[in-house]
């Protein structure tokens, strides 16, 4: 395994300006723990966090609420059970954790407490955003799709469809040229 280098990362994310800087340390050391370390693995999921934060200019969902969001609401499938969850667990970090139940799970893997559901905006910090992200990606079996080359499986597994699959693809594209 290599860690990938501010340049690539820039190549990748042509519009992260200085936050590939930023955010540069924490991806390496949350794919190192996440075993996200081969370059399949690698351009994979750059390409899909990449998405998901619009090239890690947002580690926050931007909030309307859009009908969508709205339908955060009350849904038991993401432990949504207290009015305004929907709004207090909207996306976060470089994957977009979103729930109640999906916050409680990963602060307590990252942490072995409740310290993310009291305080949800953690994972807006670069390296909370990096490490909940790899975290996802490793409870979600994703390395064994990206080693498989299932790309399309690994964005219905983060995003529950296809949605925003172009871009994803446009990413996974520059991700190959630029990691070999």
């Amino acid at each position: 395994m290599s860690d990938i280098t501010l340049d690539q990362l820039k190549r990748v994310y042509p519009k992260a300006g200085a936050r590939a800087a930023t955010f540069l340390p924490h991806l390496n050391a949350a794919m190192a723990q996440y075993a996200i370390t081969t370059p399949a693995r690698q351009r994979a999921f750059l390409a899909q966090i990449g998405h998901e934060s619009g090239q890690l200019r947002y580690t926050r969902e931007l909030w309307g609420p859009t009908a969508a969001q709205s339908g955060y609401e009350g849904r038991r499938d993401l432990g949504n059970t207290v009015a305004g969850d929907g709004r207090r667990f909207m996306g976060r970090g470089l994957i977009q954790v979103t729930g109640r139940a999906n916050y409680g799970t990963t602060s307590q893997a990252l942490f072995g407490d409740d310290r993310v559901l009291r305080q949800p905006e953690l994972l807006e910090q670069p390296e909370l955003a990096c490490r909940s992200a790899a975290l996802f990606w490793s409870q979600k079996g994703l390395n064994t799709l990206a080693d498989r080359g299932d790309f399309a499986t690994i964005t219905r597994r983060i995003n529950g469809g296809l949605n925003g699959q172009a871009d994803r693809l446009a990413l996974f594209q520059r991700a190959q040229a630029v990691i070999v």
